[in-house]
């Protein structure tokens, strides 16, 4: 389905997307519509799944999950069963925040999160343990967030 955006669509999604609980009178006023045509927008926009949902963007420490880390990740080939072993095993592991199919050197990238670092290593080992699918993992510990979702994070130092 083809949907096209204007500059008030636009205005409207960069908005939101930057704070996700504007009601529609707020957008109205600074977008400079009326309230009911920001409404049928944000839902047109919605329908369109050019907004995939709302949510509250958590700390880690709120969530339990002060360890971050990336971990890329090789497939040992690109068979099938190779590939929906991995992707089973991403699916269903909660510490696995982000999955992004790359280029390049390595064939996967994951954001991973969790409570200590033995429970990333745990991690890491299982995900080196899928037999016939995970050739390589390189994985780095986040020691800072500086930018997260667009959000830039002032350091207290």
């Amino acid at each position: 389905m083809s949907f096209t955006i204007d500059e008030y669509d636009r205005m409207i999604l960069d908005l939101l997307r930057d704070n996700g609980r504007l009601s529609n009178q707020d957008l109205a006023d600074l977008v400079g519509l009326s309230a009911s045509q920001c409404s049928r927008r944000r839902s047109a926009l919605e329908k369109s799944g050019l907004i995939l949902g709302y949510h509250a963007h958590l700390s880690p420490q709120a969530e339990g999950t002060p360890v971050m880390g990336m971990v890329e990740v090789r497939l040992i080939n690109h068979t099938r069963e190779a590939v929906e072993l991995f992707s089973a095993f991403v699916r269903s592991a909660p510490a696995v925040r982000d999955v992004f199919k790359l280029t390049g050197d390595f064939d996967y990238l994951l954001k991973i999160a969790l409570p200590n670092l033995g429970e990333m290593s745990q991690l890491v080992t299982d995900l080196a343990s899928l037999q016939g699918s995970v050739s390589h993992l390189r994985t780095s510990v986040v020691l800072e967030r500086v930018k997260e979702n667009g959000i830039v994070f002032t350091t207290t130092s």
